[in-house]
């Protein structure tokens, strides 16, 4: 027997859900992109019109109020988040968000409490790609014990850029727009709290080192958001982790990631190899990771699934943003203060 199809409406359309969203949700199998709010009607007609969506709304308070879709996914900025979320709960819609969950911990703190207010409707939020492929050797390894006790991490995320002083004000440099969210930190900080859990001390300094940027109307902005990022905290088991995250750092000799334990060491190389090595080797060797054993991006199979009640949301449920976005605002307040904050917030 068929199932029931579920009508999704799309309220943002950018570039991360017309690349991964709007093709995961054409794929699952009686799954319907019925709707889009874009930021202009314009905007909208032209997504509806690539991605053959038959219905294109003048705002997204319209979408929210049509009767016969099922769920929604928002795409906008982290800004309008909680916003858009508290609606379309009241409106009985199921939510995938994108990520970041919300611009500070207390929004995200309002979207937990308010999807456990709606128990009978799914929430989820788009979680980070960039560690699929060695999620599951780095929890194999460490579930296994193979680093003994952890004793330090060094996890660096470099882009390789000079500072670029010319480029324009971007919405990820706008507190307006983006909220606490700096660079990747908050995906990097989700990703080790699939391996490692969570961090419970932050301390943190910050640069921004291009204070300036043309907004949209062609004036000088500052820009309040920093470029740069150093990040000490501490976990659970008393383990120190050093990160940091630079969108200035021309010709880095790329990203990494060290795990030190009292019997191994494991290594994450800038092409997402995996090396370990234990007391008594003399060097590392490359950790197999085959693509079948793998994990593979599939939110809109799991949010639809969940919906259909085959399949819990594990990647990511809101209690992990607000965990994320926690850190997130501590590694704020530590650089702006100069003092450790203590989580939770």
């Amino acid at each position: 027997m068929a199932k029931e199809p579920i009508r999704v409406g799309l309220i943002g359309a950018g570039g991360n859900v017309r690349a991964r969203h709007i093709p995961g949700f054409q794929g699952v199998e009686d799954c319907e992109i019925v709707a889009v709010a874009n930021r202009t009607i314009e905007s909208g007609r032209a997504v509806a019109d690539q991605f053959n969506i038959p219905t294109v709304y003048g705002n997204w308070r319209e979408l929210l109020e049509d009767e016969s879709i099922d769920a929604v996914c928002i795409g906008t900025w982290p800004y309008m988040h909680r916003t858009m979320t508290l609606a379309a709960l009241e409106a009985g819609k199921h939510v995938l968000t994108e990520a970041r969950m919300a611009s500070d911990s207390a929004e995200a703190h309002d979207m937990l409490d308010a999807s456990r207010a709606h128990p009978e409707l799914v929430c989820q939020l788009t979680p980070t790609s960039t560690s699929y492929t060695i999620d599951n050797a780095l929890k194999r390894l460490i579930d296994e014990g193979f680093l003994g006790e952890l004793l330090s991490v060094d996890f660096t995320s470099l882009q390789n850029n000079f500072p670029d002083f010319e480029r324009p004000l971007h919405w990820r440099h706008d507190r307006d727009l983006s909220g606490y969210n700096t660079l990747n930190i908050g995906a990097s900080y989700e990703s080790m709290m699939r391996w490692l859990g969570r961090g419970n001390r932050v301390m943190a300094m910050s640069k921004i080192h291009v204070p300036y940027r043309e907004n949209d109307q062609g004036h000088l902005t500052s820009v309040t958001i920093p470029d740069h990022v150093d990040i000490l905290y501490e976990l659970a088991n008393g383990g120190q982790v050093h990160m940091q995250m630079s969108a200035t750092s021309g010709l880095n000799g790329g990203s990494h990631i060290w795990m030190f334990g009292t019997d191994g060491t494991i290594h994450v190389d800038s092409q997402r190899r995996v090396w370990a090595g234990r007391r008594g080797d003399s060097e590392l060797a490359e950790v197999p990771n085959p693509p079948e054993t793998q994990a593979r991006y599939r939110v809109e199979e799991q949010f639809t699934n969940a919906i259909r009640g085959t399949e819990q949301v594990d990647m990511v449920a809101f209690e992990t943003g607000v965990h994320y976005m926690e850190w997130t605002e501590a590694v704020h307040r530590s650089a702006m203060t100069g003092q450790a904050v203590y989580l939770p917030l």
